[in-house]
């Protein structure tokens, strides 16, 4: 296996991990600027306010999205143990 065979699949697993965190993380930090501004409107200085809405956005987020992430990570890990036969020769 040449160094750009190795190279690739590294790339491959970080795009796949990037488009997936990324689901995760965007709507969570849209939710908690949301609360940050509303924190700040009121004068209201409390850490779990944030950290609640947080969480349920992400939870919401895992059941809708979940299906769409366990088809991208099988579908890559199909392709990564389809490609080992010509990775190997």
């Amino acid at each position: 296996m040449s160094p750009e065979d190795v190279l690739s699949i590294g790339r491959s697993a970080l795009e796949v991990t990037i488009m997936i965190i990324a689901l995760l993380l965007i709507p969570a930090l849209i939710v908690g600027l949301m609360v940050s501004m509303f924190q700040a409107a009121t004068q209201i200085n409390e850490a779990t306010l944030s950290f609640i809405p947080k969480l349920l956005i992400t939870f919401i987020v895992m059941l809708i999205g979940g299906p769409w992430i366990l088809q991208v990570m099988t579908t890559y890990t199909r392709q990564l143990i389809q490609n080992i036969p010509s990775m190997i020769g």
